[in-house]
């Protein structure tokens, strides 16, 4: 076999992720308003496998803010340039949006617009803010840019109160300046820290790529990085090149490794994990929404049970209930 056809065998999508095209009356429904509405999705922006599934259950993630992001991370197939003007009237169609198709939990993201002062923050907040008002049982999480020399921005978008907060790592450390050399690594890190400082009731969520050339040793060390900052939801999934002009994939991780990253990342602490090939930061997030609650309370639960136990015994109250036992 010549070197040529060994590196296309190599590049080939191996079977467990090769989706069906999306097809379905549910997504083309859901294409037709997010048209009507002039709303744009991350979902088509970014190329993302599961749209087929997403988009027929009436679940797409909004993309505020324009479709041209300011940077230019070699991994994301989002169009770069100068951004958009604002669009005042984004919040309401956001609004409508979760309000005609009834979501329960909507997730907003943004390009990053290093163009405006506060980096889109205050355009957050009005989203926010125009959910809560036309659908209050709709949860809502966010995945934001990085804020970098923002100041100020973090703190708005914190003060609206998202139920979830969620700011990618997208690589280790040490592929930032080839992947995402417009970010910095512990500046995303030190973000997501602040998050839980500022609110700790907000949870909060990040997530990697594999399959870029990484070891596994970085990834564990990435996972304790985001435990040292708090973060209680993390994903895991695989890493496929947009186009030809987008960096290579060095290498598809089987199903079976990212199990062992789930169970990794678990010991380690995190309340939820999502790891497959497939996983993809707003993917099935209505229903780790809910595995997020029911971890927080089965969480303060065992934490409420420690205190118990290492409560100072009081000994003259226990003769008074167990008068039979001797002390």
């Amino acid at each position: 076999m010549s070197e040529a056809k060994k590196i296309s065998e190599l590049k080939r999508k191996p079977d467990w992720i090769r989706v069906k095209a999306p097809v379905s009356k549910g997504y083309h429904e859901t294409r037709k308003l997010m048209r009507g509405l002039k709303l744009n999705t991350v979902c088509e922006e970014a190329a993302c496998p599961n749209i087929g599934e997403c988009w027929t259950k009436k679940h797409t993630t909004v993309m505020i803010l324009g479709d041209t992001c300011t940077r230019a991370c070699r991994f994301c197939n989002i169009k770069t340039g100068k951004g958009n003007p604002v669009d005042p009237d984004e919040p309401a169609h956001v609004a409508e949006m979760v309000a005609v198709t009834q979501m329960k939990h909507i997730v907003i993201t943004s390009v990053d617009r290093d163009d405006l002062d506060d980096g889109g923050a205050d355009q957050f907040v009005k989203v926010i803010a125009a959910i809560r008002e036309t659908s209050p049982e709709t949860t809502i999480e966010i995945l934001t840019p990085d804020f970098r020399n923002k100041p100020g921005a973090l703190e708005t978008v914190i003060a609206a109160k998202p139920d979830v907060f969620n700011h990618n790592l997208e690589t280790v450390p040490r592929l930032y300046t080839r992947i995402r050399p417009g970010a910095r690594y512990f500046h995303s890190l030190n973000l997501l820290s602040r998050v839980k400082e500022i609110d700790p009731e907000i949870f909060t969520k990040s997530g990697i790529m594999v399959g870029l050339g990484e070891e596994e040793v970085e990834i564990l060390q990435v996972m304790d990085d985001m435990r040292s900052a708090d973060i209680d939801f993390m994903t895991i999934g695989q890493y496929l090149q947009p186009t030809k002009k987008h960096v290579d994939v060095e290498e598809f991780i089987k199903p079976d490794q990212f199990l062992k990253f789930k169970t990794r990342a678990k010991a380690k602490g995190f309340l939820h994990v999502s790891s497959s090939p497939l996983t993809r930061s707003s993917h099935h997030a209505s229903e780790d929404f809910e595995v997020l609650k029911a971890a927080r309370i089965e969480q303060l639960s065992k934490q409420a049970n420690i205190n118990h136990q290492d409560a100072p015994i009081d000994i003259d109250e226990m003769k008074k209930h167990n008068p039979n036992y001797e002390f």
